[in-house]
């Protein structure tokens, strides 16, 4: 008599004689499908969108990229020239000049206009009276048109005894000091008002970010006898890590995109110790009343763009994992 096969050895053959589960395959949408879906209005609400979009955003950078491979004063008819325009502003001596002077203001703006509205977002959040009106002070040069800013500063920056600054040194025993005449004070200048500007709206983002530290986290860092600095390093600065970095990246590509500065205080100089690159594509586009080169300008606004979109993917790229932690 022959023993019954094993449960094991039947579940494969039972496995095998059990009829395939059809798979249902998702029918296709056709447009008047699509349409009687519903499918239609939420394009209808974005057309006015997207057209504006379009209009304002796209086709100038489209536009961009033809004029940078033309030779085109906007008078008469544009040639087209290929990669002669990047040749030419990568052989100009003046564009490392303007390079270097970006890169200083990028860093000195950094040193100075990166911690400043972080500290006076902490300072403001410990206080207890009166915190609606130092935000509204701490916001108010941001209201201020940027060149009427510039203007009132520039006064401020008067080289001789009786300028606002000087007056205010010579009561100290020093100065006058030459601010925006000498090279070597002309671009600290600049940046210590580009930071005042500025800085207000990155202190109410602060803030605001703030709001979100739970106040257990700071009362437990107390009762561990944790100082303020204590607080601010092991309690606020982790929970703003996030903010912090895009306020980062933002701040490095608006330092890189500096004009109004050195267009309005000093022009460029004194010796071309002010020139950044958006200074020099606009003296590439209308430092010529009778039509400027605008397919050099355009090839050099074409190669800033690239650069700080490969520095800031790079930048995402390396902090996203910190960023997340």
């Amino acid at each position: 008599m022959t023993a019954p096969p094993s449960l094991d050895a039947a579940q494969p053959v039972a496995a095998a004689v059990q009829p395939a589960v059809p798979v249902r395959r998702r029918p296709r949408r056709s447009p008047v499908t699509w349409v009687r879906g519903g499918g239609l209005g939420p394009v209808v609400f974005l057309l006015p969108m997207l057209v504006v979009f379009g209009l304002f955003s796209w086709a100038p950078i489209v536009q961009t990229v033809v004029m940078s491979v033309q030779e085109t004063n906007l008078v008469t008819d544009p040639t087209f020239v290929g990669l002669d325009n990047f040749r030419a502003v990568l052989a100009d001596p003046l564009l490392w000049t303007a390079v270097r002077n970006t890169l200083w203001f990028a860093v000195l703006a950094l040193l100075l206009g990166y911690p400043v509205p972080l500290v006076a977002a902490v300072l403001m959040s410990e206080v207890r009276r009166f915190k609606g009106l130092y935000s509204t002070l701490a916001y108010l040069p941001v209201v201020i048109p940027p060149v009427v800013a510039v203007l009132l500063w520039k006064f401020f920056y008067d080289a001789s005894p009786g300028g606002v600054f000087n007056t205010l040194l010579g009561a100290v025993g020093l100065g006058p000091v030459p601010w925006l005449q000498d090279a070597s004070t002309a671009m600290v200048s600049l940046v210590v008002e580009a930071t005042w500007a500025a800085a207000g709206g990155t202190i109410i983002i602060y803030l605001a970010a703030l709001t979100g530290v739970p106040p257990e986290q700071y009362e437990a860092a107390e009762i561990d006898g944790a100082s303020v600095w204590g607080k601010v390093w092991h309690v606020t600065l982790p929970r703003l890590r996030g903010v912090l970095l895009i306020t980062f990246i933002l701040q490095v590509v608006g330092t890189a995109q500096v004009f109004l500065e050195p267009f309005l205080f000093t022009g460029g100089g004194p010796a071309n110790s002010t020139t950044t690159i958006l200074l020099l594509i606009y003296d590439y586009a209308f430092a010529n009343s009778l039509g400027g080169d605008y397919g050099s300008a355009t090839a050099l606004s074409l190669l800033l763009a690239v650069v700080l979109g490969i520095l800031s993917a790079v930048y995402f790229r390396l902090t996203r994992s910190w960023s997340a932690s």
